[in-house]
């Protein structure tokens, strides 16, 4: 449990209220590699909506991967029980509602990728890809996939 202890020695609280919107789940396991689904800034609460470059701000989006990736993480708990049997975050595929003229991708998965390392270190640096999308679902400014290594 000293991952989940370093989550909350950096502030941070894994969500507990993320369910699939649809027939699928948010995670599946292959070997020793979960891949997730997926997965928005918001749970229940709907805090973080908008398009980047309109109605959000490039910091504002910044904190949105960063509160998607805490669910990816509580979701990654789900799958193997202890998040310290990660052994490095493989790779992380960021989409971002942006307007057409936003360029700043990779800077708003920064939140992401930042969290990641903080809470991981080396473990947490991963190959990533940022895309611009014209909208996302439910106008959620995020989506975030991410494939990990855990021990067999």
């Amino acid at each position: 449990m000293l991952v989940e202890e370093h989550i909350r020695e950096l502030g941070h609280e894994l969500p507990t209220d993320k369910a699939p919107g649809g027939n699928y789940v948010l995670w599946r396991r292959v070997g020793n590699l979960i891949y997730l689904s997926g997965h928005g800034p918001n749970g229940k609460e709907m805090r973080y909506v908008g398009k980047v470059g309109r109605d959000m701000t490039q910091q504002r989006a910044y904190e949105a991967a960063r509160s998607s990736a805490l669910y990816l993480l509580s979701s990654l708990k789900q799958a193997v029980g202890d998040l310290d049997k990660v052994k490095g975050i493989v790779k992380l595929l960021g989409l971002v509602n942006a307007t057409e003229d936003f360029g700043n991708h990779p800077e708003v998965m920064n939140g992401a990728s930042d969290l990641l390392v903080a809470v991981f270190g080396e473990k947490g640096k991963h190959a990533r890809s940022a895309i611009g999308m014209g909208s996302l679902p439910r106008g959620i400014p995020v989506e975030i996939e991410m494939i990990v290594e855990v021990e067999e």
